[in-house]
């Protein structure tokens, strides 16, 4: 189920593409310029036909303004406000329904995942369906990995997976 009221701002073209980023944030302003800059550069390198799909979950501190105007001079990026933040999965469901790239790659917004991978994880996909790649390094509170870890043993217990971890 889709997030609530939401807008798209969307100046990209409608033809099918080869790549789709998407890239929940809430209260992102500060971390944003980097992140797009970097994407920017990997998409130049890389030269795929894509879209950065970036969903403001709610934001208050100037997100929406920033991608509005960034969107201006970037036809690829797609921009999605919720009217009231619905939290990391259901940004994720609000941009996952705007996807027109053949593959699908997502990212965080506080520049915890390097945009240089991107192209990594696209050619890990030949012959399987997911790819997913795991943060060394991350730079999340206590609170955060505690709860992750906790989290992810319980899942991998339950389930009998080995995946590291599904955030």
């Amino acid at each position: 189920m889709l997030p609530g009221p939401m807008t798209l701002l969307d100046r990209s073209p409608t033809e099918p593409l080869e790549l789709s980023l998407v890239i929940p944030a809430k209260d992102e302003v500060e971390s944003l310029p980097a992140l797009l800059a970097e994407l920017r550069a990997m998409l130049a390198r890389f030269q795929a036909h894509a879209e950065i799909i970036v969903v403001d979950d709610g934001s208050t501190d100037g997100t929406s303004e920033l991608l509005r105007r960034e969107s201006l001079s970037d036809p690829r990026l797609r921009v999605v406000t919720l009217a009231r933040s619905v939290g990391q999965s259901g940004a994720l469901a609000a941009g996952f329904s705007r996807v027109r790239g053949n593959v699908v790659v997502t990212l965080d917004a506080d520049l915890q995942n390097d945009p240089a991978d991107v192209p990594r994880l696209i050619a890990a996909l030949e012959g399987a369906d997911v790819v997913s790649g795991v943060r060394r390094n991350r730079n999340d509170t206590w609170m955060r990995r505690v709860s992750s870890k906790i989290a992810n043993g319980t899942r991998r217990a339950v389930l009998g997976d080995h995946v590291h971890d599904i955030g």
